[in-house]
């Protein structure tokens, strides 16, 4: 029996045996018990943290954390909230565990479009579109058409929170003066810039046309015309005759 125990073999065989029979041991009584039955710990609420925080309430826990996707939501977080963990909080996991997170990108934002020279409901399906909404309309008088959005409250380009109002000023149109237009229709250019300066008013835009029937530079026709009202400083187009000899052509003068 000794001369077997001495054989080189038989003793690598017997320290193979005895190590693993050790290993058996090791790993039934304390391996296999760490695996199975090792530290659980109960998920704290982290939902409303801002992301640092909740990142320390989890790993002070003995959890691991993974920052999930981003989304918006209309209302209730700030931006870089928790909005979402998985698994629940008050669920009991092992230590260690993944905790999987969804940050809030605060609440949804528009670009304001531009919205001026447009109509009221045209001007309410452009913010329709973009998630906005047509706020307080005031009339204002301008030159001008009427109904037609002349300001915004807020400039185009601007990002708000969708659902925002966006208040305007639409025009009334001209509001009609107090000065009545004369009658320029037959007069020389001459003569019709006398009577418009002696009734505080100008000569706008002059178009030269051809007539028969008329001397040149004669008063055809005016703009507006005769009997309406416009305030002190205000133009009257007119239109004046040349000769049918000279070729053809519109000319403009502005005072």
């Amino acid at each position: 029996m000794n001369k077997l125990l001495q054989n080189p073999k038989v003793k690598k065989l017997l320290y193979f045996l005895g190590g693993l029979f050790v290993f058996f041991l090791l790993f039934n009584y304390l391996l296999m018990p760490w695996f199975v039955y090792s530290a659980e710990v109960q998920v704290p609420k982290v939902v409303g943290l801002q992301q640092e925080a909740a990142i320390k309430v989890l790993e002070d826990a003995g959890l691991n954390v993974f920052i999930g996707d981003t989304t918006f939501v209309e209302t209730g977080f700030a931006k870089n909230a928790i909005i979402l963990q998985k698994p629940h909080a008050g669920e009991i996991v092992k230590k260690g565990r993944r905790i999987f997170l969804v940050l809030s990108g605060g609440e949804p934002m528009a670009d304001v479009p531009s919205l001026r020279g447009k109509s009221v409901t045209n001007a309410r399906f452009a913010l329709e579109r973009v998630g906005l909404k047509i706020g307080e309309i005031t009339e204002v008088s301008s030159d001008n058409p009427k109904d037609i959005i002349i300001a915004q409250q807020f400039v185009a380009g601007v990002k708000l929170k969708k659902g925002a109002y966006i208040n305007v000023e639409v025009s009334s149109g001209q509001v009609e003066g107090n000065i009545e237009i004369p009658n320029l229709i037959g007069k020389s250019l001459t003569e019709a810039e006398k009577i418009l300066n002696e009734n505080f008013l100008k000569v706008g835009k002059i178009n030269y046309q051809p007539s028969f029937d008329l001397l040149p530079n004669t008063v055809k026709d005016q703009y507006p015309s005769p009997g309406s009202k416009l305030n002190q400083g205000d133009a009257v187009d007119l239109f004046i005759t040349k000769n049918v000899e000279t070729k053809d052509e519109v000319t403009t003068r502005e005072e």
